[in-house]
């Protein structure tokens, strides 16, 4: 970004996945500060009285106080981009002139083109639209109580088993526990593919492919029917 104005920014959301995708994605822009990360709209609520927030990524369907009527309840001068899973939300959403309407999993490019969306809008006119300025190839991810570096390029691929992951690297596999989407919304999408409920692939560790399935690792892992279409026409771009 160009200019030196900031966003101030507060995540409210009751899962902690949901938190920690968006927490990962603003991490990688410049000039965004998160204060705070709430689990309900009661505590968000102790933030917007104490802090200057511009920004809130605030969860839909929350027990208590749901987003809708935080969103209500605060000062319209703080702009909200609502996440949720449920897309019936999106209406009643755009009917308090929100910012934006994210549906997880949160994909980092959709979640950088609300941000823009923010400034275009909220913003000066001379600010520029805000890049990915974070040259990072690596996430963390929580294993035996540790949190581990994952480097992209040693991801070969990710096996879901229910509540967690097997993401099999290299020369070793790691497990930890979280879903396939929220580690699916923080792998750059030029680099992996979703071919199944189960598995992501690394593209480049693809040794060939059908229709039905990818070979990697001299494993067939199977192209299952919904995940079909998006992953053969991103297999596709690599002709």
């Amino acid at each position: 970004m160009t200019n030196k104005k900031h966003i101030s920014c507060l995540i409210v959301d009751d899962e902690a996945i949901a938190r920690e995708v968006i927490a990962t994605h603003l991490s990688k822009l410049n000039n965004i500060t998160i204060v705070a990360s709430c689990s309900n709209a009661i505590e968000a609520f102790q933030y917007i009285n104490t802090h200057d927030i511009n920004l809130v990524f605030l969860d839909i369907n929350m027990p208590e106080i749901s987003g809708i009527s935080f969103a209500k309840s605060i000062n319209s001068n703080i702009k909200v981009i609502f996440t949720t899973a449920y897309r019936d939300y999106a209406v009643e959403g755009f009917e308090l002139r929100a910012v934006d309407y994210l549906l997880k999993p949160i994909s980092f490019d959709r979640l950088l083109k609300a941000i823009n969306t923010y400034f275009h809008v909220h913003q000066s006119s001379n600010v520029t639209t805000i890049e990915n300025t974070n040259n990072n190839n690596f996430i963390f991810v929580r294993s035996e109580r540790v949190m581990v570096k994952i480097r992209f390029s040693d991801i070969i691929y990710i096996e879901s088993y229910s509540d967690y992951l097997k993401i099999h690297l290299r020369h070793k596999t790691i497990v930890t526990r979280e879903t396939i989407s929220a580690i699916e919304a923080k792998l750059p999408k030029d680099r992996f593919v979703r071919i199944h409920r189960s598995y992501i692939t690394a593209i480049s560790h693809i040794e060939s492919y059908t229709n039905d399935y990818v070979n990697i690792l001299n494993k067939a892992l199977t192209i299952s029917r919904s995940y079909k279409k998006d992953a053969l026409n991103t297999l596709e771009q690599f002709k």
